[in-house]
């Protein structure tokens, strides 16, 4: 075997790999040849600094929390905007039935149009339904506010719907002389539906302040 034969096989045997000759042959080739031995020397030095030198991990800390804040921000974003949208949408549904209410009222209290066979009392639940029309008007102007109103509105749908059934149990109205009351109750669950999601919106803010100043 030839010097470089030599070498190759005993660079296979510090690879652990099959060198192709025996480690008889390699050691007493070494042993000889002071040359191999040199170079056999050099070889197991790198490959031991090689095997004992430490693998640089990059540190991926930073860049991980900072993809993790940025996808919890953009989920934070898109739920307020959610919000805001349906928020926006109640609000109109809550003016809508504000102004529809005081479209009832006005004209009975001002000219006395539809008054029945009792003026006084057409007139006097005409000015609850105006006070109604302004809650209601003030609940779409400030949202936050209509929770503070919600009782108000629950017990008037609860009352009118009660007092209807009982009614109509006892045939003293007609079920359609009752459907107009189906509005207060749908007054009131936009009413909550607003004060729910305002409330909502109350929460999320400290937390969207923290995570800004954070």
């Amino acid at each position: 075997m030839t010097c470089d034969d030599v070498r190759a096989a005993l660079s296979a045997r510090l690879d652990g790999e099959d060198p192709g000759a025996s480690s008889t042959a390699l050691d007493a080739h070494t042993d000889s040849c002071p040359g191999c031995r040199s170079w056999l020397a050099r070889a197991e030095r790198v490959t031991r600094l090689t095997r004992l030198q430490a693998v640089v991990v990059p540190d991926l800390t930073a860049p991980v929390l900072a993809a993790v804040a940025a996808e919890q921000d953009a989920a934070r974003q898109a739920a307020a905007v959610t919000a805001r949208a349906r928020r926006q949408v109640l609000r109109v549904a809550v003016a809508v039935a504000a102004v529809a209410q005081l479209a009832v009222a006005l004209p009975i209290l001002l000219a006395g149009l539809g008054v029945d066979a009792d003026p006084h009392t057409s007139r006097e639940m005409a000015s609850f339904d105006a006070a109604l029309a302004v809650g209601f008007a003030l609940a779409a102007w400030r949202p936050e506010r209509a929770r503070a109103f919600l009782p108000v509105a629950l017990v008037l749908a609860v009352c009118l719907a009660g007092t209807s059934a009982v009614d109509i149990a006892n045939s003293t109205t007609a079920l359609v002389h009752e459907v107009g009351h189906l509005a207060a109750v749908v007054q009131a669950a936009l009413l909550w539906a607003l004060g729910r999601v305002s409330g909502e919106r109350e929460r999320r803010l400290p937390a969207v302040l923290a995570a800004g100043r954070g």
